[in-house]
């Protein structure tokens, strides 16, 4: 275990919500929530602080959102400008390291342990990010500073908005035994349960069971967890992390019976899909179909092909497939997604070359 590392995490505070009230000054100081209308199907893409006091979050459903703060603003946002910010972003990382791994548009590693500008300190150049950040941008940003990610994500989430939490080597798992285990980065609600059910409410709970204990209890998750409590992680900062997946899925205004609409919507996202691929030079092999019903309930089926495609035509035939296989007709439908997996670059052996 390398423990001379330095790894910065950079969270954006409450970002598509701030680049709105940072745009838009009617915003600042009100529940505003990114989301569309509430009157119709949807879910929080995120929301201001001000929202978050009356038990908003993200991927709740606009309606519920709407029942706890009824005097909040929604709007749809937009995506394309907070792309470009989040691209202006990630400049300023630049200006340190080009071990920067993002995460989403609004969080990234940065590996600064050899940096362009010869800083010692970590905890300096995480100071100085969140300084250009707000000056030049006028948002706001969290940070956590460690020896490995794994920390440094829960230490940027530690003091937010706009907080910095260092954790040293010496002081890692002191850190960690000291918190709630819902605060360790991969432990969801049902994980969470299963915590729980078994008596284990913080991390100092969590170290006091043995490693083949917690296998036998969770599985990878009991492997992953015994490590992750002592600090132990050699995830390095990749920034050419590859994208596994590219996919597409709606929610439908009103819940749907209709196969033909569903059929529809499959051959624009596989158009869209094909788009993408493109842009980024794969194909993949593996198409899954996602069904969510009016109860909530989530089905995802899988189709192997026998080569590896991008072409909208395969995907979306794949796709039908996999729908008229899975979907009986009898329930309504909520949601489809269609995704395209086990991807692999577009090499230069597999054009047809006209000529040569």
């Amino acid at each position: 275990m390398d423990k001379t590392r330095k790894i910065i995490h950079i969270d954006m505070d409450a970002f598509f919500a701030s680049v709105e009230e940072r745009d838009h000054p009617e915003y600042r100081g009100k529940a505003l929530i990114i989301g569309g209308d509430p009157n119709k199907r949807g879910v929080v893409s995120t929301c201001s602080y001000e929202a978050r006091k009356y038990g908003v979050h993200s991927a709740m459903p606009t309606k519920q959102a709407y029942k706890l703060c009824p005097h909040g603003i929604f709007i749809h946002g937009n995506m394309e400008h907070y792309r470009e910010v989040s691209i202006q972003i990630r400049e300023i990382f630049h200006r340190y390291t080009d071990l920067v791994e993002p995460m989403s548009l609004d969080e990234a590693y940065l590996d600064v342990t050899e940096n362009k500008k010869g800083i010692k300190s970590a905890m300096r150049i995480a100071l100085e990010i969140q300084h250009a950040i707000y000056q030049e941008l006028g948002l706001t940003a969290s940070a956590g500073v460690s020896y490995n990610k794994f920390i440094a994500k829960i230490a940027s989430d530690y003091k937010k908005p706009a907080g910095m939490t260092v954790v040293l080597p010496d002081e890692a798992e002191a850190f960690l035994e000291s918190l709630p285990v819902t605060k360790f980065h991969g432990v969801g609600k049902v994980t969470a349960e299963k915590l729980h059910g078994l008596g284990i409410e913080t991390g100092a709970d969590l170290k006091a069971w043995d490693e083949w204990d917690l296998i036998r209890e969770l599985n990878k998750q009991g492997y992953r967890l015994y490590r992750a409590v002592r600090g132990l992680s050699d995830s390095k900062v990749n920034p050419h992390r590859e994208r596994k997946s590219v996919g597409r899925e709606t929610t439908f205004a009103n819940n749907i019976f209709d196969e033909r609409e569903m059929q529809d919507m499959l051959f624009k996202f596989a158009s869209k899909i094909e788009e993408s691929l493109e842009k980024i030079g794969k194909h993949g092999k593996t198409i899954v179909l996602k069904l969510r019903y009016s109860d909530f309930s989530t089905i995802t089926r899988r189709l192997s092909l026998t080569e590896y495609t991008r072409d909208a035509r395969m995907i979306y035939d794949a796709g039908l497939s996999l729908l008229r296989d899975v979907y009986s007709g009898e329930e309504s439908v909520r949601l489809v997604g269609l995704t395209v997996t086990n991807l692999k670059p577009l090499h230069f052996e597999n054009l047809k070359l006209e000529g040569f």
